[in-house]
């Protein structure tokens, strides 16, 4: 298992080599006059475009180019973003925490939501409580998120009122942010530990919409999957033979089918992480929610490379992180599974 573990953090380097290669090599196919656009602050600047190419030899073979990049980029230099009006890692260093808090928000109610009623069709396969729960993962499917989001927040906000519609607090909290001391960039979080719950409160009435949103659309797979892992169990030669030693159902469902039809549950969690840590696109900009999805979606739109590469850079490393993550839990939580 050591063994497993070193070879796969020992591939993370090479496997982020190869991505920023791929990300880099895409942007050759712009022009010189294109890619010069991350160094441009001002209007003044702008003036200067054949000067600024030269500066930063945007016209050089495409090796020295990405030797350059990498070299920048461990120094902590990604650019300038055009879309937020900052550096690349500043504004990463702001926005990602948002969607991390999003994420935390909303990532345990799935896959629980997921597991329980995934469960529950198996045991009552083909009954009525199995066909509802069968019509609501085929909803789940077929609604497109952004679609799920503009009817919840015609219901949620505009028709009932119960939530805000958009961004992250109210605007008479806004002024209050500047006086709260930063612990982990996470804003209800920090308003919790400056004892502001007003705030904390605040926050999360902010991101219960988009929270709903994506539980609704993300947690029809996580039941798909448990379902239909249940029922595979369900049948095995172990339950069968728990059955047949007198076991309660009960005892026999929960800690013999349930707990070996986790596992690939293990995987999903992960993928759904990976998904929702990368940016609910979709989801935070209906939302007008200040995560890293909606600064890559101005950033898309406003041809800003930089920001664009920053995102997929950042997005690379944390599929490449969770998947070796889930690799390692799997090999754990399983102990039929042995990587040596």
């Amino acid at each position: 298992m050591l063994n497993f573990v070193i070879r796969r953090l020992a591939q993370i380097p090479l496997v982020m080599f190869v991505l920023s290669v791929l990300v880099i090599g895409l942007t050759q196919l712009l022009t010189p006059e294109q890619r010069a656009a991350p160094y441009i602050r001002s209007e003044q600047q702008a003036t200067r475009m054949e000067a600024i190419i030269q500066q930063h030899g945007l016209r050089d073979p495409f090796p020295v180019q990405y030797a350059r990049w990498a070299q920048n980029t461990l120094k902590g230099d990604l650019g300038f973003s055009r879309a937020s009006g900052k550096d690349v890692v500043d504004t990463i260093k702001e926005r990602f925490p948002n969607t991390l808090e999003l994420t935390l928000l909303t990532a345990l109610p799935i896959l629980l939501f997921g597991i329980w009623m995934g469960t529950l069709a198996a045991l009552h396969k083909d009954r009525f409580i199995d066909q509802a729960i069968r019509v609501f993962v085929t909803i789940g499917y077929s609604v497109p998120s952004f679609v799920m989001g503009i009817v919840l927040l015609a219901v949620g906000y505009a028709y009932l009122g119960w939530f805000p519609g958009a961004g992250q607090v109210d605007i008479m909290n806004q002024f209050a942010l500047g006086d709260l001391k930063r612990y982990t960039g996470m804003l209800a979080t920090d308003a919790a530990l400056n004892g502001r719950w007003d705030i904390t409160w605040d926050v999360i009435r902010h991101m219960m919409l988009p929270a709903l949103t994506l539980i609704s659309v993300l947690s029809a797979s996580t039941v798909l999957l448990m379902r239909n892992n249940m029922l595979e169990v369900l049948t095995s030669d172990y339950v069968r033979t728990a059955r047949s030693k007198g076991l309660a159902e009960n005892v026999v469902n929960k800690k013999h089918a349930r707990r070996n039809a986790l596992l690939p549950i293990v995987t999903q969690g992960g993928l759904l992480v990976i998904g929702l840590l990368g940016g609910s696109i979709i989801t935070e900009t209906i939302f007008a929610y200040p995560g890293i999805g909606q600064w890559f979606i101005q950033s898309a739109l406003q041809l800003d490379i930089a920001g664009v590469m920053g995102f997929t850079l950042l997005s690379a490393l944390m599929v490449v992180v969770m998947s070796t993550a889930v690799d390692i839990i799997y090999g754990l939580v399983d102990p039929r599974v042995r990587f040596d």
